[in-house]
């Protein structure tokens, strides 16, 4: 007789390691989040005192965005490693809190000139971005495959 029960997905073992790696490089962005935000002077001393007055007066809601970005890419990934769906909806806040410190950096204020950052600074955001997109994407392909409950 045939099993009729649903039996969650198998786990895929590139789920462990992408929600591992994924874990690792939203924790780098999480402690910088968190460092800046504290003022931390070891983490902050390589900046001029000009620079770190530009991050300490980054508006409410670019700040916001920016915790969302990082905070909501590190629970996305436990959520991951914990085979949540809940990790699709934290991936997609993500993504919009980068979306959203992306406008307020290289639109809204004058980041590049007083950071003195060049075209590495915006390729490495668009890394970031991309990484968050390709997240989101996982997280939702692996719960429409019920990998994630």
């Amino acid at each position: 007789m045939a099993d009729t029960t649903n039996s969650p997905a198998r786990t895929p073992w590139h789920l462990w390691t992408i929600g591992a790696v994924a874990l690792l490089w939203n924790s780098v962005g999480a402690l910088d989040f968190a460092m800046t935000q504290l003022k931390s002077e070891a983490y902050l001393a390589a900046f001029t005192p000009e620079q770190r007055e530009f991050l300490y007066k980054f508006p409410l809601w670019s700040v916001i965005g920016w915790g969302v970005g990082t905070w909501g890419g590190l629970i996305g990934s436990l959520l991951v490693l914990l085979r949540r769906s809940l990790a699709v909806t934290l991936f997609g806040a993500s993504l919009a809190g980068i979306v959203v410190t992306n406008l307020y950096s290289y639109v809204l204020s004058d980041l590049m000139k007083v950071m003195n950052s060049g075209a590495g600074a915006m390729v490495f955001s668009a890394v970031i971005f991309v990484i968050g997109l390709l997240l989101f994407l996982y997280a939702r392909a692996m719960a429409k495959l019920e990998v994630l409950r």
